[in-house]
C-alpha cells in the first residue's frame, strides 16, 4: 500500500445526528458537509473527513482497538474542555519520551478520542 495522508475517519455511534452535533462542538472549526443522503454526518476537519454513522450488528460503538490521535496545543485544557461537553478521561495522561504528553477520552457513546500534545522544546 502506498503511503498517503489520512482522508477519512469513520465513527460508529447509536445516533449519528446527536453525535454529529456533539463533534461539531468538539471541533468548532470543522466545516459541516451535507452528504447527498440523509444517513450519516460529515465534518471536514482540516481536510480530514470525520464521517459519523449509526452503529450496527457488524460494527458497534465503543473502544475497539483503533484510536485516532488529534494534535492539541494544551492537553490539560483540552481534556477540561471536552469534559464539559460530556467526554470522560479514559487513559493517561502519559508522558512521552520526546517531552510531549498523550491521553484518551471517551465520547458520550464510548468511542475513544486520542489527544497528543507535542513537546514545547
Amino acid at each position: 500500500m502506498p503511503e498517503s495522508a489520512i482522508v477519512s475517519v469513520l465513527l460508529h455511534v447509536p445516533d449519528w445526528r446527536a453525535a454529529t452535533d456533539w463533534y461539531s462542538q468538539v471541533f468548532p472549526s470543522a466545516i459541516r458537509v451535507l452528504p447527498e443522503s440523509d444517513d450519516y454526518g460529515h465534518l471536514d476537519i482540516g481536510g480530514v473527513a470525520l464521517e459519523i454513522v449509526n452503529a450496527d450488528d457488524k460494527v458497534g460503538s465503543g473502544p475497539a482497538g483503533t484510536v485516532v490521535y488529534w494534535s492539541v496545543a494544551n492537553l490539560d485544557a483540552e481534556v477540561a474542555r471536552l469534559s464539559v461537553l460530556g467526554a470522560r478521561l479514559y487513559r493517561g495522561p502519559l508522558a512521552l519520551e520526546d517531552g510531549g504528553r498523550m491521553c484518551q477520552v471517551r465520547d458520550p457513546w464510548g468511542n475513544c478520542i486520542g489527544l497528543r500534545q507535542h513537546s514545547r522544546g
